[in-house]
């Protein structure tokens, strides 16, 4: 089979790369905004994987690297609350402008399917818990208005055109390649960091909010499951467990060896309070099974960065 994965040089995309190159031939967009050369360094001579350099807003582009393509998994994005509080314009460019143009050169380059990745933002903060895709989205970020708008494309496109349509909603990814130095990082690469140089980790809020984390290899197995299945729609992508940053910064320190009090700073705009997903539906759907608890997920990530990421 012939993928294209948008975002490949990014966290998720380059794992996702990696795996699927064991089996199928890949091809790799990414404009590096946020991705990282360093990631996909070891596939650049691969026999079965081509990386382009470009941007999905490119339609251009996309034109000419989709036709014959078996299905595409779209990972490219702005992937941060924080950064789109800042700047709503930039993150609407690349995760809505950016969809809808991998959406439409998919229909028009004869592509059957597109799986592509949401986020749990979409949830917002509602008490019910845990989340299940039957409930009313409510985003509290720009970034998770585009995650819903990129999902309602998706059906449309899926309603109108035939073409079958996956988006995962990814619920606290971490692991390996992960950007630690990023000032919109994720909270586990900076925690590791941070303990690692010795540092106390900080937490914003009272670290009693909840988060479903979810191991990267957890996150591969379910795009490709998806993109095997004949399934449609919107998917929780989770661990379906959960624990409070308080507890997770205990966990790290035990990994780790170390012990320190956190840092408490004032709670971040747009953060959720509590996150917990219902995967029944993604069971049922293709199958999806978690295989990574957070603690042995944790310890896999801790190793690393200790290596020197």
């Amino acid at each position: 089979m012939r993928y294209i994965v948008t975002g490949g040089a990014g966290f998720i995309g380059s794992n996702l790369a990696d795996t699927l190159a064991q089996h199928h031939d890949v091809v790799i967009i990414d404009n590096l905004a946020t991705g990282r050369r360093e990631n996909i360094e070891h596939l650049l001579s691969h026999p079965r994987v081509t990386f382009i350099e470009g941007s999905i807003t490119d339609l251009d582009l996309l034109m000419e690297v989709f036709p014959g393509a078996d299905g595409i998994f779209h990972q490219a994005a702005i992937p941060s609350v924080p950064r789109s509080v800042k700047n709503p314009l930039a993150s609407n460019e690349a995760n809505v402008t950016g969809t809808v143009s991998v959406l439409v050169a998919a229909k028009d380059c004869g592509v059957p399917a597109v799986v592509a990745a949401s986020s749990s933002s979409v949830y917002g903060d509602t008490p019910v818990l845990p989340k299940h895709e039957g409930m009313v989205p409510n985003p509290l970020s720009p970034y998770a208005v585009t995650k819903f708008a990129d999902e309602c494309y998706g059906k449309v496109f899926s309603d109108l055109y035939g073409i079958r349509t996956v988006f995962l909603r990814y619920f606290n990814v971490y692991g390996p390649r992960q950007d630690p130095k990023s000032e919109y990082a994720a909270v586990i690469p900076k925690f590791v960091t941070r303990l690692l140089a010795g540092k106390p980790p900080i937490i914003y809020g009272d670290g009693e909010q909840t988060r479903d984390f979810t191991f990267v290899a957890d996150v591969v197995q379910a795009n490709i499951k998806a993109m095997e299945s004949d399934a449609r729609g919107a998917f929780n992508i989770a661990c379906g467990r959960r624990i409070s940053l308080n507890q997770l910064a205990s966990t790290l320190m035990e990994i780790i060896g170390t012990r320190c009090d956190p840092v408490y700073e004032a709670p971040r705009a747009g953060d959720i309070r509590d996150s917990l997903a219902d995967i029944t539906r993604a069971r049922e759907a293709f199958g999806y099974d978690p295989r990574y608890p957070v603690e042995e997920g944790l310890r896999h990530a801790v190793a690393w960065f200790r290596e020197g990421a």
